[in-house]
């Protein structure tokens, strides 16, 4: 039987990577979006815009023409009811979950300082509640609650094989001009790690991928000129692979790339 995978936030950049490879792997893919229009910022490209502005149509289109299967879904991950629904509708079209990445990000760069823009023209807002819920809600507490979703299912059916990956950045040293997105993958990168000693026993690995710049839409000329930046393949390919058998073994690490 094939594996199901559930990817967060798979319309467009490091999400629809993971999807395709892990469609190209022979699992059956539930990719999950929400178009959103961010707040506007003459530093970045249109391009970043567009992408998350978009359906994931085109995704399940290339993994569909591939030989792969695909379903996509809109959901609000700031809904604490979003997890349940996903996880309905991925074992209603495919069968049950065991394998599950956590992309998804509510990114909205703030900072402690007096500044209006970072090092590289972006635009930065202070820290209010409003940053802080918009990346904890979604980095943090819905990561959390796939994370639940998921561990209720796989101990109720006596699962005992399962993949949990999640994206992260930053660090615990903090992450300045992103202080409330580096603080809440931090949150993510621990449930993680407990999600890998509290399910091990049960056949599930569970691992952070921290990628370093990534060509996502965002990265500006200023960007590209100061450090290496990733294709999101790049990252989605050991992401595939934390999700195969062979990966067996590798459990309760941030793997950082470089």
């Amino acid at each position: 039987m094939p594996h199901t995978a559930i990817v967060t936030g798979a319309n467009q950049g490091i999400g629809a990577a993971v999807a395709k490879a892990l469609a190209a792997q022979g699992v059956d893919v539930l990719i999950t979006f929400l178009r959103y229009t961010p707040p506007e910022d003459p530093s970045l490209p249109e391009e970043y815009f567009t992408a998350r502005e978009s359906g994931a149509d085109a995704v399940v289109a290339a993994i569909t023409a591939a030989g792969g299967r695909a379903h996509a879904v809109e959901a609000d991950l700031t809904d604490p009811t979003a997890p349940a629904r996903l996880f309905d509708v991925a074992e209603e079209v495919f069968g049950p979950v065991d394998v599950l990445v956590n992309n998804a990000s509510g990114w909205v760069q703030d900072t402690f300082l007096a500044a209006e823009r970072d090092g590289f023209g972006r635009v930065l807002r202070p820290v209010t509640a409003e940053t802080f819920d918009a990346q904890f809600a979604v980095d943090a507490r819905a990561g959390a609650l796939m994370i639940a979703e998921f561990a209720r299912r796989h101990l109720a059916r006596g699962g005992t094989w399962g993949r949990v990956v999640g994206l992260t950045s930053g660090g615990p040293q903090g992450f300045p001009s992103e202080v409330s997105y580096g603080a809440a993958k931090a949150a993510l990168d621990n449930y993680t790690m407990a999600a890998a000693a509290e399910l091990g026993p049960h056949g599930v690995t569970a691992n952070m991928v921290k990628p370093p710049a990534t060509d996502t839409g965002w990265v500006n000329d200023a960007v590209r000129a100061a450090t290496a930046v990733a294709r999101p393949e790049e990252v989605a390919s050991v992401v595939a692979f934390l999700c195969t058998e062979a990966a067996g073994r590798v459990t309760g690490n941030v793997i950082t790339l470089h």
